[in-house]
């Protein structure tokens, strides 16, 4: 039988693995040679995650470690079950990915490569210029160009607009409902940015911006902090459960899984999971566990936390 398997192309090999493992994690070696192209449509619906070819040993013991430490985050085998067995997962955020990987690198690059890099994508350049002009980041003067909108928001903000157009481009879900997610990740994005200090502040944006993504899986339902959901598939672990396939950060993934009760994270300090659990009761206007701000210390901060989101609030009830 290993004859066969290993002979097998790696689109039906990994249909099969999906056919009679479905909670396995699924993953693709891409090779260098292709780096400039992405893999194929059928590929991307099979693989969880992409690692380049030839691989680096540092690489897979990083890929192995952060998958494992999702598994004791999220030790659910009818949650990777349910996951594994939906055919069209969202793809993960390439323009995103590659964007923080082009900012990461040694050498600077500057605002134009920036502007050039979204640019490969239009409709979504488009839609960061949109998005740009929003009530909620333009201050003024209408940005009409990519490299404006680079200088004047800022490489965070611009990350996050970029995450947003991503994410939100989902076809599962109405146009109408896709825009009511989108408006409230950015609003509780700008909220819980604000509501670290500066050198945790992006990182909290993107986790509070990603914290609904569970909503874009078919078959999840929207959770409460008064109702548990036992039956059904609730977005907050769904959510968690797909960052962790698309090899996101750990933070990110604990604050999208324990947004509703924060205090199941392994921080004793108000940090990422709160912001995301604050940021999100606030803007949709429910109410905060106070038992956990109490003990992270930041009970007194809540008062001006909520007068931050109800300006949010406020730009966003302004007509367009």
């Amino acid at each position: 039988m290993a004859p066969h398997v290993v002979g097998l192309p790696p689109t039906m090999l990994l249909l099969q693995a999906r056919t009679l493992r479905p909670e396995a994690i699924r993953i693709a070696l891409v090779s260098e040679h292709n780096a400039g192209r992405p893999p194929s449509a059928r590929l991307i619906g099979l693989a969880h995650r992409f690692l380049p070819s030839p691989l680096a040993p540092e690489a897979l013991l990083e890929a192995l470690s952060s998958i494992e430490e999702l598994r004791e985050l999220l030790d659910n085998p009818q949650l990777r079950n349910a996951i594994g067995r939906i055919e069209k997962l969202p793809s993960p955020p390439g323009l995103y990915l590659s964007l923080t990987a082009a900012l990461e690198q040694d050498n600077a690059i500057d605002n134009g490569q920036i502007a050039d890099l979204v640019a490969t994508d239009p409709a979504i350049a488009a839609k960061v210029l949109q998005l740009s002009n929003s009530v909620f980041f333009n201050s003024g003067r209408t940005i009409t160009d990519l490299r404006t909108a680079v200088t004047r928001l800022g490489l965070a903000t611009l990350r996050d607009l970029v995450l947003a157009s991503e994410v939100f481009s989902s076809s599962i879900i109405s146009e109408e409902k896709r825009a009511q997610l989108q408006q409230r990740a950015m609003m509780s994005a700008r909220l819980a940015s604000r509501l670290l200090p500066s050198s945790s502040a992006e990182l909290g944006a993107t986790a509070a911006l990603l914290a609904d993504i569970g909503l874009l899986l078919p078959g999840v339902v929207e959770q409460n902090q008064s109702s548990e959901q036992h039956q059904t598939l609730g977005h907050a672990d769904a959510g968690a459960y797909l960052l962790g396939l698309w090899g996101l950060p750990m933070p990110i993934i604990e604050a999208v899984a324990f947004q509703l009760e924060p205090e199941r994270s392994n921080s004793r300090n108000f940090w990422v999971t709160g912001a995301v659990h604050v940021a999100n009761r606030l803007i949709r206007r429910e109410p905060v566990n106070l038992d956990y701000l109490q003990k992270t210390g930041a009970l007194d901060k809540l008062p001006q936390w909520q007068q931050q989101a109800d300006h949010l609030l406020g730009l966003a009830a302004q007509p367009a």
